[in-house]
């Protein structure tokens, strides 16, 4: 019986970027794919062009 290399783990995760110009959407969806799978995320503050996001990621971890 062969075991998974990898388990999924749920991540709390703060982001802070400042926005390019152009749409708000595929931005927001490349800077948190570099942190694994978004569940579900939110802004949740606005300062200029700087945005803080909140997220729920599914990661891979190793297991033991």
């Amino acid at each position: 019986m062969s075991r998974p290399s990898q388990a999924e783990v749920l991540q709390p995760l703060v982001l802070r970027f400042r926005r390019a110009p152009g749409p708000l959407l595929p931005q927001i969806q490349a800077a948190l794919a570099a942190h694994g799978e978004p569940l579900r995320w939110a802004i949740t503050a606005v300062r200029g062009e700087e945005l803080c996001l909140e997220a729920v990621m599914l990661t891979a971890s190793p297991v033991p």
